[in-house]
């Protein structure tokens, strides 16, 4: 998951007062610059709507990544791609299979992204202005990406492990409201948070390279910080991949811990439910070795790269449309 307005931006403090035939027009404009009106709210919306775009646009390759990280799937859902899976489950199970779930993960994606992008670019800036004086820093943009993260989690985990249970083959569920209705029921509310210190463990890492990886990459590709969409596509794609691979073995434990993975759990003898990351770590290393922990990983990138790209070109582009609506 993961996107800053800034994070392609340092913030760029103008030495001259450029004369009126210098200044930049409205399709270049330092918006980056222009932080003095550009309002939470202005980020919280941005973010919002990035959020739900980078979760549903590439939300069937998430769906086969959740089933392709099973560490004892049903021989009817055993994949060798990411495109095999997706046109198997079609042609098997529909042509909405893949998309189920996809409800409550925009019902949490929204706010969450609205928290993360605000909180985000607030702690980003005053921890620059402590750092190096208003300056880019890229120490400031790894914890204040983690700062971030923190507030994503609490509100994203619960509609993680609604969504995954309703991706998994042959899920129970016959929607949303019985999902959780079910998880209430039987294992209780603390379900929804099983995972949660997983999820830091591996998001906070995960966001730390990302908006670091994002930062450099603007650095090279776009130096004055202005609104370039190409630019931005480019730095999100890489910030995503990097990202991804370095923590996928983090998210198969959390896929384990959200799915309670029947088949694998009663293989070793595990009564009642998985909780704990050292617990975790052990039955994943068990159950398939150190290779187990690299499933899924081929979808995990797939997903993430297009999905944190649109993220950072869409979050981009809302906040330079949404500050040229009130001009200084």
């Amino acid at each position: 998951m993961e996107l800053s307005s800034d994070p392609a931006a340092a913030t760029v403090e103008m030495s001259q007062v450029p004369s009126k035939d210098d200044e930049p027009s409205d399709s270049d404009g330092h918006y980056e610059s222009l932080p003095p009106h550009v309002s939470v709210a202005t980020h919280m919306t941005a973010g919002a709507v990035a959020g739900i775009l980078e979760h549903t646009v590439m939300y069937p390759v998430d769906s086969v990544k959740t089933r392709m990280q099973c560490l004892q799937p049903d021989p009817n859902a055993q994949y060798r791609s990411v495109y095999q899976a997706l046109k198997r489950i079609i042609q098997t199970e529909g042509i909405f299979r893949p998309l189920r779930g996809l409800n409550i993960t925009m019902m949490g994606a929204g706010p969450a992204h609205a928290l993360y992008f605000a909180c985000y670019e607030r702690v980003k800036h005053s921890l620059s202005d402590v750092i190096q004086s208003g300056g880019n820093s890229h120490l400031a943009n790894g914890l204040a990406g983690s700062v971030a993260t923190v507030l994503h989690d609490a509100v994203m985990n619960p509609a993680e492990v609604v969504k995954q249970r309703m991706q998994m083959y042959n899920s129970p569920y016959r929607g949303l409201l019985d999902c959780l209705q079910t998880i209430t029921r039987t294992e209780g509310l603390g379900a929804f948070y099983r995972s949660y210190s997983t999820q830091l463990t591996m998001n906070i890492p995960f966001q730390a390279v990302h908006f670091i990886t994002y930062e450099l990459m603007q650095e090279q590709l776009n130096p004055h910080r202005l609104y370039h969409p190409g630019s931005h596509i480019m730095s999100g794609a890489a910030a995503g991949a990097i990202s991804a691979a370095i923590t996928t073995p983090l998210d198969v434990c959390k896929t384990l811990l959200n799915t309670q993975e029947n088949v694998a759990l009663n293989s070793m003898n595990i009564s009642g439910h998985l909780s704990g990351m050292a617990n975790t770590f052990r039955t994943v290393y068990r159950l398939g070795g150190l290779a187990a922990f690299f499933k899924g990983a081929q979808a995990r990138i797939i997903y993430q790269m297009p999905s944190t790209a649109i993220a950072w070109s869409v979050y981009e582009f809302f906040k330079y449309f949404l500050t040229k609506q009130h001009p200084i």
